[in-house]
């Protein structure tokens, strides 16, 4: 799967977020300052040639939806930067995350209960 820009990223989220939508309800989603139309559009056909967001033609309205979801392309971005960072060792990340005081002891107990929840 391609990286996506911080641009395309944003216009991606907001399609996770309303499902669909003409080119204007996406820009009216999008966070303030919002973008020109034009620039939306533009970043929508590099979405659509990228394969991330595909396009509903209903006359000359186009409506875009993702067919990338949020977890595939999370997942994806997250493999990626274990991979690139910490030599593909998730253990690392965490071990990470915990030296930065990003992950709270609390947080990892949770972390525990659920892995040790997906084990049985």
């Amino acid at each position: 799967m391609k990286p996506l820009t911080k641009a395309e990223e944003q216009v991606m989220k907001v399609l996770w977020r309303v499902g669909n939508g003409l080119l204007m309800e996406i820009v009216e989603n999008m966070p303030e300052p919002q973008p020109h139309k034009n620039t939306v559009a533009t970043i929508l056909k590099t979405l659509v040639d990228k394969g991330f967001v595909e396009v509903e033609n209903i006359g000359r309205i186009h409506r875009y939806h993702p067919a990338v979801s949020k977890d595939d392309y999370s997942k994806d971005t997250l493999t990626n930067v274990a991979k690139g960072y910490f030599e593909g060792s998730f253990s690392n990340v965490i071990s990470f995350l915990v030296d930065e005081d990003k992950l709270s002891v609390k947080e990892l107990e949770l972390l525990l209960q659920q892995l040790k929840k997906n084990k049985k």
